[in-house]
């Protein structure tokens, strides 16, 4: 079996709020908001962008209120990584006996996701868009 394909990786900072990290790192360093999702009392989660960096903001209330997010909101180093691929079933295949900490599910953002606990003890969220 082939291996799956993975198109990129990227890292997800959860925060108390959004706006002092946006003040960092779109005011300061000049990442582009390319998606916001918001909440009540400002952004509860973003997707900044530069050259061909890209991370994503997420408020610790947000992840807390996530069904899909499993045991996540109990970790202490406060990120985990987004892993884009082409094909979830082949994913999940390669990953059969790996530990689920998010069970497959559709997002509001158009994706098919489920994530793992990897050896090492963080979390990847492996996720596939409908494109």
């Amino acid at each position: 079996m082939a291996p799956p394909v993975c198109r990129k990786a990227t890292s997800v900072l959860y925060v108390e709020t959004i706006a002092p990290s946006l003040a960092f790192w779109r005011d300061r360093l000049g990442f582009a908001v390319t998606a916001e999702v918001p909440g009540e009392d400002g952004p509860v989660f973003v997707i900044l962008a530069l050259g061909g960096v890209e991370l994503m903001l997420q408020t610790t209330a947000a992840l807390a209120a996530d069904p899909h997010a499993a045991d996540m909101h109990w970790r202490d180093d406060r990120s985990c990584l987004f892993v884009e691929v082409d094909d979830i079933d082949a994913l999940a295949a390669a990953l059969e006996e790996c530990e689920i900490v998010a069970p497959r599910h559709e997002t509001f953002y158009g994706a098919t996701e489920i994530g793992y606990r990897e050896p090492g003890g963080h979390f990847v969220t492996f996720a596939q868009f409908h494109r």
